[in-house]
């Protein structure tokens, strides 16, 4: 008989759990607290603990962060403002997209970098993120973060063609390399726990994961399918029907090699958080309607998932399904 794709997931959870009361294994505690729970969000700081290590990262559904690491509105004012909670609390929360955009420190232009909206310094280093994310993979270990760095243009700090050597600087000289898994195809969720997968884009060489070419449309390449329209609609409302429209796409693609991004963020008309209370209602009404659906969505981006927790702890529970 042929399980399902739900029964592999609870099946695997019971296996764990069992391994677990009886001794065997070197399961940890958080993935005893992961496969005990009926839904993924009731412990979302575990939440892919449970999930087959075969399970490929294509076959998931992953809520994400866009401009993850612009909290604070000083930093370039309300247009800048996309996200409250910080990359920890992100984490804990069960964000495992980070965007992640960086261009040169200044006054370590050569070896360090800063995180940016267009020119505005959100007051955080590349190496503060790495930090963060190396804390939270060491307590749960189960866990994997999607990592895209953007070179962010309009900086005053811009390394320009010197950006792939900053960061070998924080691969080799930095010691950061372990914590990566840097590979051209999407890996299973067993290859890549505990490690960061990187999505880069920026200009390089590299045998790795590369981004999409193209601004503000659905774009696509050979390993991804991305809906970022950002501005130019009429309404931020409509949006949604954007973001509705991939993730028909994605139902209808269901065994591709892509792995589908989804943004729901939009730039134009008004400050994020009021576009996000414009455009997130609709998300997560197509979604209620589509609760029976045993499908997958891919990667979904969001501004202030902590206003629209609904949302993400849908997305979560969306591997279940």
């Amino acid at each position: 008989m042929t399980l399902s794709r739900r029964s592999l997931i609870r099946s695997a959870a019971a296996v764990t759990t069992a391994a677990l009361v009886t001794g065997g294994g070197t399961a940890h505690a958080a993935t005893a607290r992961r496969a005990a729970a009926a839904t993924g969000s009731a412990v979302p700081a575990d939440w892919m603990g449970a999930l087959p290590d075969a399970l490929s990262l294509l076959r998931m559904t992953i809520p994400g962060t866009h401009d993850s690491c612009c909290t604070d509105p000083a930093n370039g004012t309300e247009w800048s403002h996309t996200q409250n909670w910080g990359i920890t609390e992100q984490l804990q929360r069960g964000i495992r997209f980070l965007d992640i955009r960086a261009n040169g420190l200044q006054d370590h232009m050569g070896d360090s970098f800063g995180i940016y909206h267009a020119g505005f310094y959100q007051g955080i280093t590349f190496d503060g993120v790495l930090t963060q994310c190396r804390d939270f993979l060491q307590k749960h270990p189960g866990e994997t973060i999607v990592m895209r760095l953007k070179k962010e243009d309009g900086t005053n700090n811009d390394v320009g063609a010197g950006f792939k050597d900053v960061l070998n600087g924080y691969l080799d000289t930095k010691g950061w390399r372990p914590w990566f898994l840097l590979t051209d195809r999407a890996p299973t969720l067993g290859e890549a726990r505990g490690r960061i997968v990187l999505i880069a884009q920026f200009d390089n060489d590299l045998p790795i994961l590369q981004w999409p070419g193209g601004d503000n449309d659905f774009l696509s390449n050979q390993w991804f399918s991305l809906q970022d329209i950002y501005q130019g609609l009429s309404l931020p409302s409509r949006k949604t029907a954007k973001v509705t429209q991939q993730f028909d796409n994605a139902t209808g693609d269901q065994n591709s090699a892509l792995m589908y991004i989804n943004f729901t963020s939009y730039a134009g008309g008004g400050w994020p958080k009021t576009n996000a209370d414009a455009i997130m209602p609709g998300v997560q009404s197509y979604l209620n309607g589509r609760l029976s659906d045993t499908t997958h969505l891919g990667v979904v981006p969001m501004d202030f998932p902590d206003f629209h927790s609904d949302t993400l702890r849908t997305l979560i529970d969306w591997n279940w399904h």
